[in-house]
């Protein structure tokens, strides 16, 4: 495979797509060229919130103070705790979740 210059669907720029990157797109399975530059994908996906779940909040997520019901660590987590319902840190609850299957 050699390098291609292609031209951005969105910003008309000529791009680079290099050899390693066909490769890439080639062993994941992928048949379309990029449409894209680096660039306007980077805007496109800061645009979209991360391109994961955000709740439109430029992909960061809000996050709560709690103390670990299991060790007593301080902790953050991406919900409002609730009095009465125990909070893990990361570490007690992938022990915790191990345990319940």
């Amino acid at each position: 495979m050699e390098d291609k210059t292609l031209q951005c669907f969105d910003c008309g720029d000529a791009f680079t797509f290099s050899a390693e990157e066909q490769e890439f797109f080639q062993s994941k399975g992928f048949v379309n060229e990029p449409k894209r530059c680096g660039s306007c994908r980077a805007a496109r996906k800061s645009q979209r919130g991360g391109g994961g779940f955000g709740g439109g909040t430029g992909g960061r997520r809000q996050m709560y103070p709690a103390v670990c019901a299991q060790c007593g660590k301080d902790t953050e987590v991406p919900f409002e705790p609730r009095n009465g319902r125990p909070v893990y840190c990361s570490d007690c609850y992938s022990k915790v979740s191990q345990n319940r299957y």
